[in-house]
């Protein structure tokens, strides 16, 4: 099953546009990618009990890493880190500085968790609902693997669950559920039509 994954790579929906074929188009697509989890981060509620927010941001990953690909998606991210650490306030609630402190985990996780959404889409599981349903619970499942035990040693391990992820749980599941709809209609718009095999 993973060598199978491992060998099986199909293009992201980035991938079949004419900008992925040049430096100067990859370079526009991690820019943009970037620039829309920036955007999505200034929607942000705080939450009196965490300092965790809740943000647009795991959409916006979500949706970056399922369209560039896992190389470009991760890439992006990371671009994204360095804005807000050489002082452009694109984090939430229009924050920068170096990722770290309490939600230093989740900007970091954001680059896992692209990357991951992306390297599953290259293989085809954002071209029916149930697959990219799954691919963005993995996504959101890495997220939370970083940034849970990252925000442990700031408000203790016992607090780190009731303040990092539970209060989270609707919400992501509400965006990954949006985000895992988007791609199998896309691939339909633009032509491509998922194989039996991916459902």
């Amino acid at each position: 099953m993973i060598a199978s994954l491992a060998r099986t790579q199909r293009p992201s929906l980035a991938g079949i546009t004419p900008l992925k074929r040049h430096w100067a188009g990859q370079i526009a697509l991690v820019v943009a990618g970037s620039l829309l989890v920036a955007l999505l981060a200034q929607v942000s509620i705080p939450l009196p009990f965490t300092p965790v927010p809740v943000t647009g941001q795991t959409l916006a990953v979500l949706v970056v890493g399922g369209a560039l690909g896992s190389r470009l998606g991760g890439l992006s991210l990371l671009v994204y880190l360095i804005e807000g650490a050489v002082g452009f306030p694109v984090f939430a609630g229009h924050a920068h500085g170096m990722p770290f402190g309490p939600t230093g985990g989740y900007l970091i996780g954001f680059v896992v968790m692209a990357a991951m959404v992306g390297w599953l889409a290259e293989r085809g599981w954002d071209r029916s609902l149930l697959k990219s349903i799954a691919a963005m619970l993995i996504g959101e499942l890495m997220l939370y693997a970083i940034a849970v035990p990252w925000l442990g040693f700031y408000v203790g391990f016992e607090h780190a669950i009731p303040m990092g992820f539970i209060p989270f749980v609707a919400g992501d599941g509400l965006k990954l559920l949006l985000a895992g709809s988007m791609f199998p209609g896309a691939w339909k718009l633009v032509g491509s039509r998922p194989s039996m095999d991916n459902y």
